[in-house]
């Protein structure tokens, strides 16, 4: 696949993907207005999330079979008229059924863009360029979920909640008005060239993986395994995600090309690729928790916290970007790790006292460092790949950096709520009633808020503050450690091609 400017093409693809990523995070501020305005409850409207991210997991590491098979070009083109379309209907739900329904369909149309719009990419940048495309597509999908929370606030509290699906139309349309001028047609395979359709391979991977979202989803509102319906969906990840990767291994045409990761390089940057996922997602989720919860902020000012990281992965991916075929990857992704860290591991030594600026500046520091990973990790994934690989290898480097991002928010999330509980069980335990530093903290406390019943409730919520400031703060420290602990995995990369080593990069 060819074209005489790639730079038309880039900005057109990357708009897709970023289109979709935002749709993963821009409802998420919404929920409340959502479920008021269609007579829901709170623990009901989260379905519209969880619906989107179960589809969309399933369609994501498909779609490199299903570009092949369908084409790729018409495939990209379909995927995003399904879900400019699944966008309209979301907006003009008349009920709370209705907007699951088309969310999902619109979790099924946009799980491809993603993978597809790398893909092409690939292929449409020479080798040596590599770095630059990766820069366009990396600034889409790391700085879409930056992004999303503050703009669906703003959407939401200016116009309605229906915008924040209804804003997806014109953009959508006019995406494929574009498409179809400068993206030139990858062909449709013959149908004697096609590959096999693997249904048992596709009945297995929509079991398992649908059943893997579910139960981080909805995870630690069910308690986790002690409710049946998430042990019934975790037998059921494992049992079918272990059938299908037993008949895939003997499958000449498997719905997703397992080979690939006998690659090293692939298979480390997959890896690579699932903890910055964790990271991204899971500290984009934590500091607006930290923010509303512990300093009074609104989800409107959380997200403005945030914004600035977003601009600076603007600023920093190109310029990442082309230091990618000039340095040697590895240097480039500890130094990504080391800064990372180096902001995660600040951030846990939070206080209530810190400041708007403070917090603004931390978020840039994180930032920048994830751009010094995103762009050489890509590259190095594809690095070495068969010829025609590049439709497989984009889906599941995708996957990989979606699930990691379920995984980590779950894990965080849990994480949060059970330290905080301990931590208060903690303090409350040190409150002797005989004590006499106890009766007279509690005579202070009385003394301003009137009597006894305030002066505890008061001092309950200081215990449940001070409990989740401790479980923010090692929660931060810890993804700190987690991204130290790659290091080592780093540095059995090889080399790409014409990549200067350390020794010889700066000749």
């Amino acid at each position: 696949m060819t074209a005489t400017n790639p730079w038309l093409i880039a900005p057109l693809v990357a708009i897709a993907a970023f289109m979709e990523v935002l749709d993963i995070s821009i409802a998420n501020v919404s929920l409340q207005h959502i479920a008021g305005n269609l007579g829901a409850s709170p623990e009901e409207s989260t379905w519209i999330l969880t619906a989107y991210l179960i589809t969309n997991a399933i369609a994501l590491p498909v779609s490199g079979w299903m570009s092949e098979y369908f084409g790729r070009t018409r495939f990209f083109s379909a995927c995003i008229l399904g879900f400019t379309l699944a966008s309209l209907a979301c907006g003009l739900a008349p009920s709370l059924e209705a907007l699951i329904f088309f969310r999902t369909v619109q979790g099924l149309t946009g799980g491809a863009l993603q993978p597809v719009s790398q893909a092409i990419l690939a292929d449409v940048f020479p080798v040596a360029r590599h770095g630059m495309a990766f820069a366009v597509y990396g600034i889409a999908v790391v700085a879409a979920p930056a992004i999303g929370p503050a703009l669906g606030g703003w959407i939401t509290d200016t116009f309605s909640w229906h915008w924040i699906f209804l804003i997806n139309v014109p953009v959508g349309f006019i995406l494929l008005a574009l498409l179809r001028r400068y993206l030139p047609d990858s062909g449709t395979p013959s149908p004697e060239n096609r590959k096999p359709v693997d249904f048992m391979g596709f009945a297995l991977i929509s079991l398992s993986l649908g059943a893997l979202q579910y139960v981080l989803d909805r995870g630690q509102t069910e308690d986790w395994f002690a409710s049946n319906v998430i042990m019934t969906m975790s037998v059921l990840f494992v049992l079918a995600g272990s059938y299908y990767i037993a008949r895939a291994l003997s499958q000449p045409h498997p719905i997703i090309d397992l080979s690939l990761f006998r690659h090293r390089n692939y298979a480390l940057a997959n890896l690579i690729m699932f903890f910055l996922g964790a990271i991204l997602m899971g500290s984009t989720a934590m500091m607006p928790l930290f923010m509303q919860l512990l300093l009074g902020y609104t989800a409107l000012d959380a997200g403005l916290v945030l914004s600035p990281g977003g601009v600076a992965l603007m600023l920093m991916m190109p310029v990442v970007g082309r230091l990618a075929g000039k340095t040697d990857p590895r240097v480039l992704i500890t130094l990504g790790l080391l800064c990372t860290a180096g902001a995660l591991w600040t951030l846990g030594n939070l206080t209530l006292e810190i400041s708007h600026e403070q917090l603004m500046w931390l978020r840039v520091w994180q930032a920048s460092g994830l751009a010094f990973l995103f762009i050489p990790t890509t590259t190095v994934g594809f690095s070495g790949l068969p010829e025609g690989a590049t439709n497989q290898a984009s889906a599941m480097m995708a996957f990989m950096r979606n699930l990691g991002g379920a995984v980590g928010i779950a894990i965080l999330v849990t994480f949060l709520t059970r330290i905080t509980t301990m931590d208060h069980v903690h303090f409350a335990a040190h409150a002797a009633p005989t004590s006499p530093l106890w009766h007279a903290h509690l005579a202070d406390i009385r003394s301003l808020v009137g009597n006894d019943t305030r002066a505890l409730a008061l001092i309950d919520l200081r215990w449940t503050a001070q409990g989740q400031l401790q479980a923010f703060s090692t929660g931060f420290r810890g993804l700190a450690l987690v991204f130290l602990a790659l290091m080592p995995a780093v540095w059995l990369v090889r080399l790409p091609p014409g990549t200067p080593a350390p020794a010889s990069a700066g000749h």
